[in-house]
């Protein structure tokens, strides 16, 4: 049994489109508290994503030791090294919105699987995404077309609804944009014995 420690309907949808036999359980984790923690300690986008996917499924591999049990994050990076949450408001999509307006943002996606209380796997895949320069009035629109989906994404956009139209250029994985490295993650599985190969 493959349990993802998530959610995220993305993710859900992904792993079910793909023919993955799964439950998806709250991984129970303070995520405000961990990218806390980890920013303190200088840890840069690719790492928090890790290390957040990683904490999500040692936080239920250990509840289900028997199961494989797979945590995934996601961090944006802004070319300075910034990094964006999901936004709080409408307001605070909008800020993020113009701040990534003309410039190339990376979306790290990362997922771990653990067993028995240890991490046996682990990926980590980068996108990099190129907003085109949309007009203010433009901008509005798309907030009120979008929100409060929005609301739980990071960076503000859904690339499979409108949020498409917010780009100029895509490099990399339509999966991990969406939050999973997919195609890594089915090799692993096939290995395993958890789909067929």
């Amino acid at each position: 049994m493959l349990i993802l420690a998530s959610q995220s309907s993305a993710r859900r949808a992904m792993l079910a489109q793909a023919g993955v036999p799964h439950e998806a359980m709250a991984p129970g984790v303070d995520e405000d508290m961990a990218k806390a923690a980890l920013k303190a300690d200088g840890n840069d986008a690719r790492r928090m994503a890790d290390a957040l996917a990683e904490l999500k499924a040692l936080k239920l591999s250990r509840r289900f030791p028997q199961d494989l049990v797979l945590g995934c994050d996601q961090t944006l990076a802004m070319a300075d090294g910034t990094m964006l949450d999901k936004p709080a408001s409408r307001e605070d999509a909008a800020r993020q919105l113009r701040g990534l307006r003309g410039t190339t943002h990376k979306l790290i996606s990362a997922a771990v699987i653990c067993l028995g209380g240890e991490p046996i796997w682990r990926h980590v895949d980068v996108a990099r995404l190129t907003m085109r320069n949309f007009s203010d009035d433009w901008l509005e629109t798309y907030i009120d077309a979008e929100w409060p989906e929005i609301g739980g994404c990071v960076g503000g956009y859904r690339l499979e609804a409108l949020g498409a139209q917010l780009f100029a250029r895509i490099e990399g994985s339509h999966f991990t944009i969406l939050g999973l490295p997919l195609l890594p993650l089915l090799d692993y599985l096939r290995v395993r014995g958890v789909i067929e190969s």
